[in-house]
């Protein structure tokens, strides 16, 4: 984490604030990398007034930040906040929003056990009712469910490697951006915050498995991947989750896969649809609501995982538990991947997982 007696350069806040991004979402300029670093650099070290910091991430949000941008950031949040531990497995790095769901069952436990049962590690990250939203989200479901969260990063990465899932904690892993807690609830408004601690990256995985509200920001993902100097995926698939968040949509889900192809710079990138019912699955958002949050996204994961439901959210589960394994490549096909993902369920092996990560 950077340290408030630190040096910078000649971009503070308020300056930039003047000259380049404060003039309104029309007329503003595009910092360069140099700028955009020199900025969050001084917000890690708590260097701006609170005034000042509120106005720039403002400014930004109207603006729209490039990838450029999001990378500088991305590159000093890895850098000078994030502290990594990489398991032996090469997990799937699944960096759904921070701030959570508000409405929907919370399927990427399951789906995240699931998948590892079947042989693809996962590993999820979440902060503890983290702005704008300050919902649910991975911490709280796998609390629900007598899964050990506050956990060390080095103790996260053990969990991968003797269960197959595993679970990082915000403020262990990515102290510097929890500092920020409090300036961010008070914006009542999501920041560039909310888009780069999802691909944090604390297990340093190769594939990253995200999701975004709209298609357009897809691209401005994985070109923010491709621009930064410190995230090193080779491989990463967004999709249009709900509630923004990494469960697949019943009904029409859109997808967008990028791949780095060798070692040349060359890369591959097409966009593509899920339609639920070619599986087999007549489902609508509505019926995977529930009331109780975590506490219902527990119970009904428990229950999917031990084979005691045959319905919407069995079949969800079992999706998304596929999707993991087709992100890391290691089924070709969403319907491959679909029936090991029912094969794990009804052996109990998913249930032992579950046991595994509880007995952590």
């Amino acid at each position: 984490m950077a340290q408030a007696t630190q040096e910078f350069g000649e971009w503070p806040l308020k300056r930039l604030m003047t000259e380049v991004v404060g003039s309104g979402p029309k007329s503003a300029d595009d910092m360069s990398r140099e700028q955009a670093r020199e900025a969050f650099q001084r917000i890690l070290a708590g260097e701006p007034d609170e005034t000042t910091l509120g106005a720039f991430w403002l400014a930004n949000r109207w603006k729209r930040n490039n990838p450029e941008e999001l990378a500088a950031y991305t590159d000093v949040m890895r850098e000078e906040s994030v502290v990594t531990a990489e398991p032996d497995a090469d997990p799937v790095d699944c960096g759904a929003n921070y701030d959570g769901k508000d409405t929907s069952a919370i399927l990427g436990v399951g789906a995240g056990v699931v998948a590892a049962a079947a042989g693809t590690p996962v590993v999820v990250h979440s902060g503890d009712y983290v702005p704008s939203q300050n919902a649910t989200a991975y911490k709280h479901v796998l609390e629900e469910l007598g899964v050990r969260t506050e956990l060390e990063p080095t103790e996260s990465a053990d969990m991968v490697d003797e269960t197959g899932f595993g679970f990082y904690y915000q403020p262990a892993f990515n102290p510097g951006i929890d500092d920020l807690f409090d300036r961010r609830d008070e914006m009542g408004v999501r920041t560039f915050v909310n888009t780069i601690e999802t691909v944090a990256n604390p297990a340093n995985a190769d594939v990253h498995l995200g999701s975004f509200y709209h298609l357009a920001f897809a691209k401005k993902l994985t070109d923010l991947i491709k621009e930064s100097d410190r995230l090193d995926y080779t491989r990463a698939i967004f999709f249009q989750g709900m509630e923004g968040y990494d469960d697949i949509r019943p009904g029409y889900t859109k997808v967008a896969e990028w791949d780095q192809v060798g070692d040349d710079g060359d890369e591959s990138f097409e966009d593509y649809e899920i339609e639920t019912a070619e599986y087999g699955m007549d489902m609508e958002r509505d019926d995977l609501a529930v009331d109780d949050m975590a506490a219902d996204s527990a119970s009904i994961t428990e229950a999917v995982l031990g084979g005691e439901r045959e319905d919407h959210f069995a079949d969800a589960i079992a999706l998304n538990g596929a999707f993991r394994m087709y992100a890391r490549q290691d089924v070709d096909s969403l319907a491959e991947g679909l029936e090991q993902a029912r094969e794990v369920i009804a052996d109990g092996s998913a249930q032992a997982v579950l046991e595994e990560l509880r007995a952590f």
